[in-house]
């Protein structure tokens, strides 16, 4: 992995958003103030676990403003891999953690006009920091944010009493159903940017449907919890600048198949968001799973991000030794 600086932060606070999502409270050991951020920016979160360290990203959703902590939300997930179960689990008020410096690859666009957010779920939590990032600018937005019930929906009581007149509500399994559509997209007036979090399929919905109403791409802006998946999933080759060779199992990321190999290849999220394991190309067609890479970049074939990204083709040339 690659070898990043880590800040050695205590849980001041927990709290129970709603039966399936704790927000967590973190600052730092030695009471100095945590570095500072921008709105949609995570942090990453070390975990030691039985089967080895894991490590997990969380977006920030306290004020960027407010120096001194930070704040997380977790939803615990019924198919979690180890992260959030200890989170939920493992972890109580007190503990020592280690977690990486803020990133932000979800900012907001200081070329949009009008911002409007659309969540779904969990995906409300970087979304808390860029509208109170706006609101400290007088800068007007929208969110559109839709959950089962008030009662499993993060944050309802607050953004309902902090941006009474921002936020757009939709609960699916209320006795007045409202639901979210994409139809609202066509509402909003040229300038706008639309930004998406949530599950894969509320993503994949609005991204489609904000490219048939004539979006421009660089005026839609997602965050996924997890990578689409790949067109096809079958086994390929890898050829590395020296002439060896690396073969892909359909079961295995091109990113395993090389640290297997011992190649020195840098790395981070592990979930196509961050950038760090770009590699450019020589030859071969990428199927392009990562949310980093703009749709033009991934048009042209030159790179690939080894973490997500598979190959169409039977082979890649790769410029790595």
């Amino acid at each position: 992995m690659l070898q990043e600086n880590m800040l050695p932060v205590t849980v001041t606070a927990i709290h129970k958003e709603t039966l399936k999502v704790k927000r967590f409270e973190l600052a730092s050991l030695d009471g100095r103030p945590l570095p500072p951020y921008s709105g949609g920016s995570h942090i990453g979160i070390f975990i030691e676990t039985e089967k080895g360290a894991i490590h997990r990203h969380y977006s920030l959703t306290g004020h960027t403003r407010k120096k001194g902590h930070y704040e997380i939300a977790v939803a615990l997930n019924e198919d979690s891999k180890g992260g959030s179960t200890f989170m939920h689990h493992g972890v109580i008020e007190g503990d020592s953690l280690h977690i990486s410096y803020p990133k932000n690859h979800f900012p907001l666009s200081f070329k949009a006009k009008r911002h409007v957010f659309y969540a779904a779920g969990i995906g409300i939590t970087p979304f808390l920091s860029m509208m109170e990032e706006l609101r400290g600018k007088n800068v007007p937005f929208i969110l559109h944010y839709t959950a089962r019930t008030k009662g499993t929906c993060p944050f309802y009581s607050f953004l309902k009493k902090t941006y009474p007149e921002q936020c757009r509500f939709y609960f699916s399994r209320e006795p007045l159903v409202e639901r979210l559509t994409t139809d609202t997209l066509a509402q909003h007036p040229i300038g706008t940017h639309v930004y998406f979090c949530g599950p894969g399929s509320f993503i994949t919905e609005f991204t489609d449907a904000a490219a048939k109403l004539g979006y421009p791409s660089s005026s839609v802006h997602v965050e996924r919890f997890t990578p689409p998946k790949p067109s096809v999933r079958n086994a390929f080759q890898v050829r590395l600048k020296n002439g060896s060779t690396v073969q892909v199992a359909e079961d295995q990321t091109l990113l395993e198949a090389l640290l297997d190999h011992g190649i020195d290849t840098p790395y981070s999220c592990r979930s196509g968001r961050c950038g760090t394991c770009e590699i450019k190309v020589k030859k071969g067609e990428v199927d392009h799973c990562d949310s980093f890479l703009t749709e033009e970049e991934k048009g042209t074939n030159d790179t690939i991000l080894v973490c997500v990204s598979r190959a169409k083709s039977r082979e890649l040339v790769l410029e790595i030794e």
